[in-house]
């Protein structure tokens, strides 16, 4: 069954992938959409993180780092798209050529989004290698180190991504927030 759930992760997060690229093959793709597919993977994205630490793959702090930064960044973006800015494409709200690329590039995209797919079917395949191993006693000896060590060095390359590819939303962002949606005269401050 741990398999099977496990093939699932690869099914779903493809899943959302196709989406999109339909969307935009038929023409039918529109900026609230690409707004509510974010909406999406959020909650994907948080249940997997959420799944894994409260079976102990993960540290907590995991999950509370991913959650924090996408409600930050999407507040951002909500304010944004108030004023007409997108997410990604071209009415994105990303202003540098750095940012857009890191933030709203197919290829930035497409990188963060196949490291979450490596990292859940990886602790995935760990658990159904962890129950195995108890299951029929198996012994694989050191390779569960090594094993362990993979997990850890994809957990915080997609954390150190996931707060990468964050920063600019809020950057690019604070304009948007603090000077557009909010006008703040000097009189208030003093």
């Amino acid at each position: 069954m741990r398999a099977i759930a496990t093939l699932l992760i690869v099914f779903v997060i493809y899943l959302d992938s196709l989406d999109g690229y339909v969307a935009r093959k038929l023409k039918v793709a529109s900026s609230f959409g690409a707004l509510f597919d974010i909406t999406g993977d959020r909650i994907i994205e948080n249940v997997f993180w959420i799944y894994f630490s409260c079976i102990g793959m993960i540290s907590f702090w995991v999950p509370m780092v991913v959650i924090a930064r996408g409600f930050l960044t999407d507040t951002v973006r909500a304010v944004a798209f108030r004023g007409g800015k997108t997410p990604f494409g071209e009415k994105t709200m990303m202003r540098s050529r750095f940012t857009r690329f890191l933030v709203a590039s197919r290829f930035s995209r497409g990188f963060y989004g196949g490291l979450k797919v490596t990292v859940f079917t990886f602790l995935g395949f760990l658990i159904f290698l962890n129950t195995a191993i108890a299951k029929f006693n198996w012994l694989i000896g050191t390779n569960i180190v090594i094993l362990n060590l993979i997990k850890y060095v994809l957990v915080y390359l997609t954390i150190a991504l996931c707060i990468i590819r964050g920063m600019p939303v809020l950057w690019d962002g604070k304009e948007i927030l603090f000077k557009k949606a909010y006008p703040v005269t000097h009189k208030q401050w003093t």
